[in-house]
Order: C-alpha cells, then structure tokens, then sequence
C-alpha cells in the first residue's frame, strides 16, 4: 500500500490542478478579451455558422500580442490581438482568419479542449510520479528522463489533434463555400507570422505538425471530395 501512496498523491495532485487551470484560463479570457466586430469576418463566420446549422458564430479577440488562435475548455473561441493586428495590416487575409476559426471550431467539436486540459494535468501526475520512481534507480537523471518521456508523449497527442482539427475545418470550410485554399496558404505563412527567425522555431509550433504535412493531409482530402463525373 505504501508503495502505491506517490501514484495516489499524483493523481490528486492532476485533479487539483485540473481544476485549478480551467478557473485560471476561464478568469484569464473574460478580464483579457472582447467580442470581435468585424464586419468582414462576420460575413465569413455567418457562413460557417448556416453550414454547421447554427445561429451564429461568436469570437473573441484575446489581448495579447502573440499570433494564435485558441478554443477555451468552455467552448469559447479567441483569437489573439497579435494576428487580428495582421490581418488589419494585411498580411493575413479575411479568409485565412476565417480558417484559424474553422480550426478552433474543429477543437471545441471533437473534445480536444476539455481533453487537452484534462491531459496536462494527467502529463504532469505522470511526470511526478515517473519521476519518483525512476529517482530511485537513477538518482540524479531519473527527473529528466521523466520529463523528457512526458514532453514526448504530450507532443504525440497534439499533433494528433492538430491533423483532426484541420480536418474538420477542411470540411467546414468547403461546406461554407469558402475553400481549403486559405487554409493552406495561411499554413505558408504561420512560421513567419508567429515570430521564427534564424531556424528558431516558435515554442507553440513545435507541438504541431510540420506545415509541409499539414498541407498534404489537406491535399489528400481534397482528392477524396473531388465530385465524380460520369464518362
């Protein structure tokens, strides 16, 4: 029993922290963001929003400087002052933002944002716990180890839900009329416009897949959804 006290401490420790993190980040984005008012994005958004068959499509501008999009665990999506900046300074398109949305959306639909939260918290009991455990066979080195196999396993899972989430934009967009060929462009750019230089890539990058991978995925689902024409 006493073994099994530091798995039960850790996991204790991901629900405290769970909860903890959804308040903070809840607390985070309605004393930092207002509602977007663009008319148009709206324009766009209304359109994704009669494909998905809903009223409408809110979004909210996060007021920081980074450039990101992001769903929040209650649904909500954002996306940053810094790339709602790039595109008033055009350098990003009405379209291509329209995709960032599509692909929040495509978050906050298949569950990755409540499962996201809920995984950064499972990494880091994980983490501790791995961490006690292989202290005692290697002690010195037995923390990095664990660090390093968490950071790999988190990586993995979000790369997995950038495919899904681009995916469903693919589709929502195609629906909506608007295209995949914005999503794909904007892909182009996104090293750039998140701040890379000199082969450094941005912290928030690294957990997605390459840009080259990711317009391929597109690709092979545009292949897919070619209509058929008869002889």
């Amino acid at each position: 029993m006493l073994k099994l006290i530091p798995i039960l401490l850790a996991i204790l420790y991901a629900l405290a922290m769970y909860r903890f993190s959804a308040w903070r980040t809840g607390r985070e984005l309605d004393t930092r963001s207002t509602e977007l008012a663009d008319a148009r994005l709206k324009a766009l958004t209304d359109r994704m929003a009669q494909a998905l068959d809903l009223p409408r499509i809110r979004v909210n501008i996060y007021e920081i400087e980074p450039v990101n999009g992001l769903a929040a665990p209650d649904g909500r999506i954002f996306l940053t002052r810094g790339f709602y900046d790039r595109y008033r300074a055009g350098e990003v398109t009405a379209e291509e933002l329209a995709s960032v949305i599509a692909h929040e959306l495509g978050h906050v639909a298949l569950g990755h944002t409540r499962r996201r939260m809920i995984d950064f918290s499972g990494q880091n009991a994980l983490r501790t716990a791995l961490a006690m455990i292989l202290s005692r066979f290697l002690p010195g080195i037995g923390i990095y180890i664990a660090n390093a196999l968490t950071t790999l396993l988190a990586a993995r899972v979000s790369r997995k839900d950038e495919y899904e989430a681009d995916a469903y934009a693919a589709a929502l967009l195609t629906k909506a009329g608007i295209g995949t060929a914005h999503q794909k462009s904007l892909f182009a750019k996104l090293e750039d416009l998140a701040g890379s230089r000199g082969g450094v890539v941005p912290a928030w990058l690294m957990s997605h897949p390459a840009t080259a991978d990711r317009i391929r995925a597109i690709e092979t689902l545009e292949s897919r959804w070619q209509p058929v024409t008869a002889d």
